[in-house]
This record gives C-alpha cells, structure tokens and sequence, in this order.
C-alpha cells in the first residue's frame, strides 16, 4: 500500500497542480484569458473518458496487461508529456496539455482505487480506500504549494526587481513567460517519472504473483 500511495502522490499530485494553476498558466503563457473557460472544459472532458477508458474490463483482457497496476504506470509516463509540454511552452501546447492531463487525471482516479480492492479485496476498503484518497492532497501541497507556488513567486519577484518596481504590501504577483513555471514543471516531470518507475515495483510484485499462482495451479492440476 505504501508503494501505491507514493505513486499516486507524485502522479495525482502533479496533475492537481497543473488543472489548480490552469488559468494562470495559460496567462503566463501568453493565452488570451477566454481560453481558461476552454482548457477547463478540456480537462473535464478528457477526464471523465480517462475514468471509462481505465475502467474497461475488456480492454485490459484483450491485451493481457498485469492488469490496472502496468496501466497505472503507464497513465503516469503519459502525464509527464503534459508536464513537459507546459515546461517548455511549445506554442498553443496548452490544448494538448489540458487533454493529456484531464485523461491521466481521471485514469488515475479511478485506477488507484480499482487496485486497492483488487489487491487487499474488500476486508479493509474502506480504510485503504480514505489512505489513497490521501494521496490526493498530500501531492498537491508538495508539488503545488511547495514547488509551483514558491518558484512562480520566486520568477515574479524577479521580474519585478529587473523592471525596478517594489511589491507592495498584499500586492498578487504576475509572472509572464515560459520561466514562470518551466523549472516547476521539470521537477514535477521528474517527480512523476520517480511515481512511475515506484509504480513498476508494484508491477514486478504483482507479475510474480501471478506467475507463482499459474505454477501452483499447474501443479494442482497435475496432481489430480
């Protein structure tokens, strides 16, 4: 559980961050301000058929992944795109970002949860089901408010001294550029990337599981 609950604080924090600071982004970027109301409406969108798409009993069948723990790794390898993207400021990137993100979102969301009961079964659900939730909050206060926050205030106060102005008492601070969230994003990358690769021990456990049962299954069937 404890595996789960990290990968699910870098992948589901890092997404959080990015869908909390969404219109902010977008005006640092440079986007006109009526396209917030568009990207909103793209991460819900893709959100909602990144829950249906994870959530396909036959598409996991079909291709005969380990089950949701590799999907898992693999939504958050997908979200680091997104990070990158908005990162690097590559020009009307943000679209593709809202998209890739509101889908790794919402895969996420519902993967983390299908896994908790198909690995601990429904014994303690409900208490393993409120630990993952946590994961939901504790990312986002460490990549949101420890990282994005602090380094977009730390770009903007820089701005503000190169143009020789002073911040005045409760004065909200504005970043424009790619500089405002470019190292933020790095380090979420890297931290979503560190998610995935704690998300592949998972993986690895529960594939030698798997292989353990069909031998003993095997046997079994031999011995009858």
């Amino acid at each position: 559980m404890i595996i789960l609950f990290v990968a699910s604080t870098c992948g589901i924090g890092g997404t959080l961050t990015v869908i909390d600071n969404l219109g902010q982004i977008g005006r640092a970027l440079g986007y006109p301000s009526s396209t917030a109301t568009t990207f909103i409406s793209l991460v819900s969108i893709w959100s909602y058929l990144g829950q249906v798409a994870s959530g396909s009993e036959t598409f996991l069948s079909k291709y005969k992944f380990p089950r949701r723990p590799l999907m898992f790794s693999l939504v958050l390898l997908l979200s680091c795109f997104g990070h990158l993207l908005i990162a690097f400021g590559v020009p009307n990137s943000l679209f593709v970002a809202s998209v890739i993100i509101g889908f790794s979102f919402g895969a996420q969301g519902r993967l983390l949860f299908a896994i908790i009961s198909e690995i601990f079964s429904l014994n303690y659900y409900s208490t393993l089901y409120n630990f993952g939730a946590l994961a939901s909050p504790v990312g986002m206060y460490i990549l949101d408010m420890n990282v994005a926050g602090r380094l977009y205030k730390q770009e903007a106060l820089k701005q503000m001294e190169a143009k020789g102005l002073e911040r005045l008492p409760g004065e909200d601070l504005t970043c424009t550029g790619v500089e405002c969230y470019k190292k933020a994003f790095i380090v979420i990358t890297a931290v979503t990337v560190f998610g995935c690769v704690v998300s592949l021990v998972l993986v690895i456990r529960r594939w030698k599981v798997r292989e353990q049962a069909a031998t003993a299954a095997e046997g079994a069937n031999g011995v009858v």
